[in-house]
């Protein structure tokens, strides 16, 4: 859109709640039966190359090689993409996520570019055509690569390159690599239990311990290290025999229905003479698949009780469409102090229905807010919509009209980044959906250029100036929509129009004994700040239970109504791997898409190991969770 106002300067239906039936069950059971297949083939091909799925790649060579074995045939381009001059090392998750991005070589993609040069239309290329070609275009091939290909007696025709023959054996062979590595994975029972990666990246997870540098002021208010009680010892269970793993704890939770439980979070009746703020934000997915949100600053001036919440929010154009997003789980972490010294505060423990909140007092100051999901129902969709949904169309006149819903579309766009809800935007607001559609901003100049050509009032753009302002892109720009879906499509809407990428939520701060200021700071994910604080929460909140006698190793378990949340914290000298098995939990989801996996816990540190909430939140779940040490 910044773009757009440049150029001004040159030329002046579901319900309203996710299915939670059997069919609900049904698909997110296929669709962790997919996930399960997709990592099996991941480590099945990364084991080819390495002897662990903890060792990295450490050079372009290893990683063009062991995405071949992953049945991509990647260019010198694609390879540059992922290991640029910065990069030092890419790990199990990062291949996971290649392959992700990357769609593996089809055979009639392979027929399609090489009956490009097949003039005589025969299914055949003479040897010294295919050779000039192969050694002067592109990605240009040594002769003796050449060589290789055309003296394949399987492909060779009286001189010529037979490309049928060679398309169909290549993906033959590759077909056969990756059922043989798969064969060889679950022929090796210690490679099958040891399960690595996620959806998400294991090291973004990863925390400095409350035992070295990190968060100074929180480990001495706190008193991080709570005192271990000895009964959690005697919940020590003998699992199944695994060679190389010894079970050290497991932990079995039984809870009831999460609809039918409410902790006593009373807003409006106990806060209605109190001072308000409010501000909207949503959670946005990365093209790596990780989660980004607006953060805020509030401002106290001075102490006083203080209740805040946080909730997923129901767009007003969406009457009778889709709503995914208000069963996804939301959380604001409060923090105070600099980046260099932070101060763990609180999180929205209570709830009530989908509305989560802390109450509490605060002393004057600034404060982070920190939104959160677990992830565990909010997950980046993978299959695209099977029809595309129209943005304009030529009206009797034959000039260009938006179509009726996408005019909706844009003005829930806009109702998802007026922030402050005063039905305005001003250039803050809008340089946040800049930032988010483009990357670019907006100047004061734009923005002056914006004003005189779109409806606005008192500065700030209309919902008819945003409508208008988005219109002229498409028909300045002849009806080529690119731009327009590349918007779309950062805003969380897929090309039928279906907002399933996208949390919008709303936050309320109220305060007893002075006015309240929230202001949106920026959108990113939360960093080492959110996940010190998650770590935090269930460290100072969760049951401990050591792995071993000296207590250097210990899985904190955090359990509320509606998810449960566990950490390893290592205390240790030394880095180690644990083994976590969650394959006897019932009706659960969680946040890593895996019912097995393991997960390397560095020296001085804590690790989120995963979130679990019900799948279906009308019946009881079971969290039954095995963890071991891996030698």
């Amino acid at each position: 859109m910044a773009r757009m106002v440049g150029s001004q300067k040159s030329n002046a239906s579901l319900s309203s709640e996710q299915p939670t039936g059997p069919e609900s069950s049904q698909a997110e059971a296929s669709q962790n039966y997919e996930d399960e297949i997709f990592y099996k083939n991941c480590r099945a091909a990364y084991l080819t190359v390495f002897k662990s799925s903890l060792e990295n790649i450490k050079s372009k060579e290893q990683l063009r090689l062991v995405l071949q074995q992953g049945g991509r045939n990647p260019s010198q381009k694609t390879v540059n993409k992922y290991w640029t001059l910065q990069t030092t090392s890419l790990n199990f998750d990062d291949f996971c996520f290649i392959l992700r991005q990357e769609p593996p070589i089809r055979e009639t993609e392979l027929l399609k570019a090489f009956a490009k040069i097949d003039t005589d239309n025969d299914g055949c290329i003479l040897h010294s055509e295919l050779s000039k070609i192969l050694t002067t275009r592109g990605e240009k091939m040594t002769l003796d690569e050449v060589s290789a290909i055309t003296e394949l007696a399987e492909v060779n025709n009286d001189g010529k390159f037979n490309y049928y023959k060679f398309c169909k054996s290549y993906m033959t062979f590759s077909e056969q690599c990756l059922k043989n590595a798969v064969e060889k994975l679950d022929a090796n029972c210690k490679l099958k239990c040891q399960q690595f990666g996620s959806q998400h990246k294991t090291s973004s997870e990863m925390a400095e311990s409350p035992l070295s540098t990190s968060l100074p002021k929180t480990t001495r208010k706190i008193g991080v290290g709570p005192t271990l009680k000895r009964d959690h010892c005697k919940s020590y269970s003998q699992g199944p025999s695994v060679p190389s793993c010894k079970i050290c704890v497991s932990s079995a939770i039984s809870m009831g229905a999460c609809c039918k439980k409410d902790s006593k979070l009373l807003v409006a009746s106990t806060t209605k003479e109190w001072h308000c703020a409010q501000s909207r934000g949503c959670f946005f997915f990365q093209n790596n698949g990780e989660i980004i949100s607006h953060k805020y600053e509030l401002f106290l001036t001075q102490k006083s009780a203080v209740c805040i919440t946080i909730k997923p929010v129901k767009l007003s154009q969406r009457e009778g469409k889709s709503t995914p997003w208000l069963t996804v789980d939301t959380a604001l972490f409060i923090i105070k102090g600099t980046e260099d010294n932070l101060e763990f505060m609180s999180f929205t423990e209570l709830h009530n229905k989908e509305t989560y909140g802390w109450r509490g007092e605060l002393e004057a100051g600034i404060y982070w807010l920190v939104p959160f999901t677990t992830g565990c129902r909010f997950k980046k969709v993978k299959r695209p919509p099977e029809v595309e949904a129209k943005l304009i169309y030529r009206d009797g006149n034959g000039d260009f009209t938006l179509t009726r819903e996408f005019r909706a579309v844009l003005l829930e766009i806009f109702e998802m980044i007026d922030l402050d809800g005063n039905g305005f935007l001003s250039l803050e607001e809008y340089n946040f959906f800049e930032m988010r559609s483009s990357g670019e901003k907006c100047d004061e100049e734009a923005w002056a250029i914006c004003k005189e050509n779109f409806d606005t009032k008192n500065s700030e753009l209309t919902k008819q100036g945003f409508v208008d302002l988005n219109f002229m892109e498409a028909s300045e720009r002849g009806g080529d929509l690119s731009s327009l879906w590349m918007t779309l499509q950062s805003i969380g809407y897929n090309k039928a129009l279906e907002l399933n990428e996208a949390c919008p939520f709303s936050i309320h701060v109220f305060a007893e004994k002075c006015k309240p200021r929230i202001k949106p700071i920026c959108l990113e994910t939360g960093g080492e700040q959110l996940k010190n604080a998650i770590c935090m929460s269930v460290i100072n909140k969760g049951d401990a239970k050591p792995m071993d006698h000296r207590e250097q190793l210990n899985i904190h378990t955090y359990k509320s109504d509606t998810r449960i949340t566990a950490v390893i914290e290592n205390k240790s000298e030394s880095k180690t791997i644990i083994h976590v098995n969650s394959e006897k939990n019932k009706n659960c989801v969680n946040s890593r898409g895996l019912d097995a996996f393991a997960v390397e816990v560095a020296p001085k540190s804590m690790m989120i190991c995963h979130h679990v909430m019900p799948l279906n939140d009308k019946e009881e779940w079971l969290y039954n969770c095995a963890y071991s040490i891996l030698s």
